[in-house]
């Protein structure tokens, strides 16, 4: 059934082990305009025999099940049902560990499972929102299971060299500072991209990723075990060095202080969120001018715009991911309709455009 505007309602398959949440979850979604609960899976395995009888646009997933849980699950469907996944888990380590390596997988978005300090409305209030931004979210399939164990046994046999005692230098006045900046489908686009940046490459890295607080240190944590770069969640304090990379903590803008140190602030949101890629890039550039280098990758809304703007007008270079690799075409997009892109490629060649710029 069409609503007013002509639109067809988005199709949902709410999937978790506990009645209560499937009915709860199930009830508030369907008295938001605009969407349906078209069905409900009381675990993976019910999910995958669902999904190909009901083609729902959208897929929220408990992260914690029986039989099958839920990363075992969103491996399934992005190999055999590809379509955006919102994941639901917990606030704890393990939980956020989970949400981050469901991001990396394809997962579109997470919302956290409500706690004593959140109402059970507001919390599905924003599952709602991201479903219906996820509806219209491009979701790249994943590659077989054999390849999957294929690629973690190459992955597992390279992990001791990134593992290693990771060496990094102070900057001098030729390095340059890269600031990349992502949203949603970040996560994923991120481990596309930071792992295949080498240490040796003469420039600090600052990462500005859309996402609550408890969830950065693992998403750092994740990025660090893969890269050669020394990856971590940024302190204030911080000092940025080549072969470092300081990933904005989730809750916090990042910005640089007099002395060129980390600061950390909980300053109204920008653009609606906070960490906001334009309150970091707008801060350093006074600092560094020519030598900053930005990254603009997949995410909604236009947050990077200002920032990338002002490295392109002070003479540093800015490059934007292709819309035919993004989740979201709204970041990258707004760049370069302001005119602030020197490159947009697709995501596979972003490390090899941000070595061109730096090394040439």
């Amino acid at each position: 059934m069409a609503l007013p505007d002509g639109t067809k309602p988005v199709r949902v398959l709410v999937v978790d082990d506990s009645a209560f949440m499937r009915y709860t979850i199930t009830n508030h979604l369907n008295q938001v305009a605009g969407l349906t609960v078209v069905g409900a899976a009381r675990d993976g395995q019910d999910a995958l025999e669902q999904i190909p009888k009901l083609q729902p646009d959208v897929v929220t997933l408990d992260v914690e099940m029986p039989r099958m849980d839920g990363l075992a699950t969103l491996r399934e469907i992005m190999v055999r049902f590809p379509r955006p996944v919102i994941m639901l888990s917990s606030q704890t380590k393990e939980g956020a560990t989970e949400t981050i390596q469901a991001l990396t997988l394809g997962a579109v978005d997470f919302a956290a499972k409500p706690d004593y300090k959140a109402s059970m409305a507001s919390v599905l209030d924003e599952v709602a929102n991201k479903i219906i931004r996820a509806a219209g979210a491009k979701v790249t399939p994943l590659m077989s299971a054999a390849a999957m164990a294929s690629q973690t046994i190459q992955m597992t046999m390279a992990a001791p060299a990134a593992q290693g005692e990771k060496r990094t230098r102070p900057l001098l006045r030729s390095d340059k500072i890269l600031i990349i900046g992502s949203s949603t489908g970040g996560p994923r686009a991120l481990n596309a991209v930071v792992p295949n940046i080498p240490a040796s490459l003469p420039a600090a890295v600052l990462i500005v990723q859309h996402m609550p607080a408890n969830f950065t240190r693992s998403l750092a944590e994740r990025l660090n075990n893969q890269s050669s770069l020394l990856v971590k969640e940024a302190e204030a304090g911080d000092v940025m060095e080549v072969g470092k990379a300081l990933l904005a903590p989730g809750g916090f803008h990042m910005t640089l202080d007099a002395q060129g140190k980390v600061a950390l602030n909980q300053n109204p949101p920008v653009h609606g969120v906070r960490p906001s890629v334009d309150v970091t890039m707008l801060s350093v550039v006074p600092h560094f001018g020519s030598r900053v280098v930005g990254v603009v990758l997949t995410g909604m809304g236009s947050d990077g715009t200002n920032g990338a703007s002002l490295i392109h007008a002070s003479g540093g270079k800015v490059i934007a991911e292709a819309e035919e690799t993004c989740v979201v075409w709204g970041m990258p997009r707004a760049v370069a309709e302001a005119g602030a892109a020197d490159l947009i490629v697709p995501l596979g060649d972003v490390a090899g455009a941000v070595k061109k710029l730096i090394e040439g």
